[in-house]
């Protein structure tokens, strides 16, 4: 059995409403496919593209009373690896509007549905977010909450007047014990409509399910632990600073436990690659960038004792520096941001014993009280494995070695002639802890978590600041046996490079960028946690913003990335692409995923308004 729970989007509300859902009666009148109810075959046939096969041209251009064609946006992913034979049910769950929808979100009481079977047969869960808006507006974080867990973090792609619309799918099977039980959706995204300050763009969503009646079955965990803000009425997650505290009490009968974390910077520290130490800010000409440094690393304590540390990966919103680079692909991680796992198993004999426990989710700097700026999200959650006995775990941590904070050094030169400088942070941090568990059956299990990674990051800061450059790497290791066998492995490297230079003079003013980034990992996971992968992701993208003196403003931008996918079930996946001022000049795929969803490229057309430029985000807090 396969359940697919989509979250579709129809563009702005408001007074804009009417021309987003012309935008979505063109694509319905175009290719249909009767799958959906309720929202309509159009956002079916938008599903389609999800998968890593989204069509990457399409015309922003348009003239009133002509017929719209929004610009299809979209971030090269592996398909679903689900048996494309499986039959489907489908429940609409909620439908909703954003316009002003700060601390406003969609709610929604879920009920496994009676006519897609027993939820204990289903073979998974896969989600699909499609959205479309037109108008003028920044790029907007979302998430959705299922029984208080964080079940998927995101973000939006920045509307044009004519209109845009994207689609992301996520494998969900790992948070299936949520859907045996009734429980609440909450599906937030917080938006502001200011038409003062030129944002009238709105989102109008849903949230439908899709089951099957064939009993596979797929592993699943005992139960998942929110780790969150657990509000009745909001988001899941929680802003740091301060740190995100959770209490918790697990099952006196825990045999094992795994938590997840999802966590990503935003407002001051959305760019958080690009902060310079706060040693060095006085260096530097004044609101150039901002301080705390570049370093950063999410940590899971619990009761105030160090558990597990994240080096976590930098993500690039669609609003980043130059919006047109993310049209039409958007950097990896922008419609569906990695999370990161820590087994807490060695914490059993403290998590089980009957009592109340404090799990907190922090994240800290390289300064030397180890502050951040405001603010990262973040939440959680535990998964766990019962011993059948019902009887209690014990046992004891054998070995606890993990400093509290990383080892850092901040290093820096200041040119005296040419006024350059140049800044270097390094650090590096590892832990290992082991634990020896009984559970109530007798099993006894010698426990292992050990993790480690080193970070560099330099900054060159030249010709008064109108040159600058961010260099970093980050990679490291997670691994953890019980009795010698390989239970959770998570390796990974994310190198970025930024290139950003502004021009201010007789002709214009403006700004361009380079970056260049990736994102290569290899996971082994427990069965009820996803499948073992290997996923490499590379992009170089270059862009620039300028304004003559007399004229509109001019928009560049060029991109050129590859993708690969492979995992345990000897599914594989390959893509490589290339654009051009919106435009897609290259796209080719491969693998055994390939061909595994519709492309209905028919209806398709090529190139871009440039002149919707979008609103840009730059580091600094500044905005244009």
């Amino acid at each position: 059995m396969y359940i697919n729970v989509g979250l579709e989007f129809a563009g702005p509300g408001g007074p804009m409403q009417s021309m987003a859902r012309k935008i979505a009666e063109n694509f319905q009148g175009t290719f249909t496919m009767p799958i959906i109810r309720k929202i309509g075959p159009v956002l079916a046939a938008l599903g389609s593209l999800s998968m890593g096969q989204a069509p990457a041209e399409q015309s922003l251009s348009g003239t009133a009373g002509a017929s719209l064609s929004p610009l299809v946006n979209f971030q090269v992913a592996q398909p679903l690896t689900f048996p494309s034979n499986l039959k489907k049910c489908t429940v609409e769950v909620v439908r909703h509007n954003f316009g002003n929808s700060y601390y406003q979100p969609a709610i929604a009481e879920w009920k496994p549905p009676k006519d897609c079977g027993n939820p204990l047969d289903w073979a998974g869960v896969s989600g699909n977010y499609t959205a479309t808006s037109n108008g003028t507006q920044y790029d907007r974080l979302s998430a959705i909450t299922f029984q208080n867990v964080e079940i998927w973090r995101t973000s939006t792609a920045e509307p044009s007047p004519s209109g845009i619309i994207w689609t992301a799918v996520k494998d969900l099977s790992h948070y299936l014990p949520l859907f045996l039980t009734p429980g609440r959706v909450i599906l937030d995204l917080n938006n502001i409509v200011d038409p003062d300050h030129g944002l009238d763009g709105e989102y109008d969503g849903g949230i439908t399910v899709y089951a099957s009646l064939e009993k596979e079955g797929v592993a699943r965990s005992n139960g998942i632990i929110a780790l969150g803000t657990l509000s009745p009425d909001q988001a899941g997650y929680g802003g740091v600073p301060p740190m995100l505290n959770t209490t918790v009490n697990l099952p006196r009968n825990t045999a094992e436990a795994y938590a997840e974390i999802y966590a990503s910077g935003n407002a001051q520290e959305e760019f958080w690659y690009f902060n310079a130490p706060d040693s060095w800010i006085p260096a530097l000409p004044k609101d150039t960038t901002l301080g705390k440094g570049p370093f950063r690393e999410v940590q899971l304590l619990v009761d105030g004792k160090l558990a597990g540390i994240v080096s976590p990966y930098p993500i690039l919103f669609t609003g980043a520096n130059v919006p047109l680079i993310w049209r039409p692909a958007a950097a990896y991680g922008a419609f569906d941001q990695p999370t990161y796992k820590v087994d807490l198993t060695p914490f059993i004999p403290i998590l089980a014993d009957g009592n109340n426990h404090t799990i907190t989710i922090d994240v800290v700097s390289a300064e030397p009280d180890h502050t951040i700026l405001g603010n990262w999200w973040v939440s959680g959650n535990i998964q766990v494995i019962l011993d059948p006995s019902n009887q209690p775990t014990k046992g004891v941590i054998t070995k606890y070695v993990a400093p509290v904070h990383a080892t850092s050094r901040i290093a820096g030169n200041k040119d005296k002639k040419s006024g350059d400088v140049s800044i270097t942070v390094a650090a590096e941090h590892s832990l290992q802890i082991e634990a020896l568990l009984v559970t109530g059956s007798g099993t006894i299990s010698v426990v292992t978590w050990q993790q480690s990674y080193s970070f560099t990051n330099t900054q060159s800061y030249r010709d008064g600041a109108t040159y600058q450059v961010s260099r970093q790497g980050a990679q490291g290791q997670s691994r953890s046996t019980h009795n010698g066998v390989l239970k959770l492995e998570d390796e990974f490297s994310w190198p970025l490079t930024v290139d950003f230079w502004t021009v201010d003079n007789d002709e214009g003013f403006g700004w361009g960028t380079v970056f260049d980034h990736g994102y290569d990992r290899s996971e082994i996971l427990p069965p009820f946690m996803g499948a073992n992968t290997i996923i490499s992701y590379h992009r170089r993208s270059e862009g620039s913003r300028f304004k003559p003196k007399d004229g509109a403003r001019i928009n560049t931008a060029a991109s050129n990335l590859t993708f690969s996918y492979g995992n345990d079930k000897d599914h594989t996946y390959w893509r490589t692409l290339k654009t051009d001022n919106g435009s897609v000049t290259r796209d080719e795929q491969g693998g055994t995923l390939a061909n595994a969803h519709l492309q209905p490229w028919s209806f398709m057309q090529a190139g871009t308004d440039v002149e919707s430029e979008g609103v840009a985000r730059l580091h600094g807090s500044r905005y244009h």
